[in-house]
């Protein structure tokens, strides 16, 4: 008997030290995955509709999308944002205009994902014979890093909503913005430079369509050891 009630007293200080929490912890929803506009897009309607896939939240909390619309790969220009409970929105751009966008997902919690991954897209103009490449996006070195070598490859990314062939001009140096130009109409999305130990460098890259129009890409920098 004596036993019966020691089990039923360690059972309730259990009960009471434990304070019935649901054994579930609250976390962040999954990254939002985007699926339209698809990246390089030309639309030819100004009005354009953004879809994603849903993301995914562990409790099933209620998610909120945060989408940001920018004028640069970096999101230092943004021109629209928005906040939505479904999985799409429309908005109304410019014509004409090279756009970014990414989006994050926020629960009820407060608790936020990642930004999604950037995709880029154009709005189609009246009368638009040949739209303007993408800004170049960055491939390595990575922004802001710190190298311990003599010789780095510079690395990048670039498309057209055309589909046109891209050449590219790339400016180099520790002066902030870089005035050397140490490659001219460079088919490769790469170029090797050589580097010397205590120095922060400054590149960007220039593309270039095969119908004159120029895209000046972003300033990068990394410093050496």
């Amino acid at each position: 008997m004596k036993n019966s009630i020691y089990l039923s007293i360690i059972a309730l200080l259990f009960l009471s030290c434990s304070g019935g929490d649901d054994d579930s912890e609250n976390a962040e929803p999954t990254v939002p995955v985007l699926t339209l506009p698809a990246d390089n897009k030309l639309c030819v309607d100004n009005t354009v509709s953004f879809e994603w896939k849903q993301s995914k939240d562990k409790n099933k909390s209620e998610i909120i999308y945060h989408i940001e619309i920018a004028l640069d790969n970096q999101f230092t220009e943004i021109v629209e944002t928005r906040e939505s409970y479904s999985n799409s929105q429309e908005i109304e751009l410019y014509q004409n205009t090279a756009y970014y966008w990414r989006i994050k997902a926020t629960n009820s919690e407060g608790l936020s994902s990642a930004y999604s991954k950037t995709r880029k897209f154009y709005t189609a103009g009246e009368a638009v014979v040949n739209h303007l490449p993408f800004s170049p996006e960055l491939v390595s070195p990575v922004l802001n890093t710190t190298l311990s070598t003599t010789t780095a490859s510079l690395k990048w990314n670039a498309a057209d909503a055309d589909g046109d062939i891209l050449n590219y001009d790339v400016y180099f140096g520790t002066v902030n913005p870089p005035v050397t130009k140490i490659s001219e109409n460079n088919a490769a999305k790469t170029t090797d430079v050589a580097l010397q130990s205590a120095k922060e460098y400054f590149w960007r890259v220039v593309a270039k369509d095969n119908k004159g129009g120029e895209t000046v890409g972003q300033i990068w920098r990394f410093k050496t050891n």
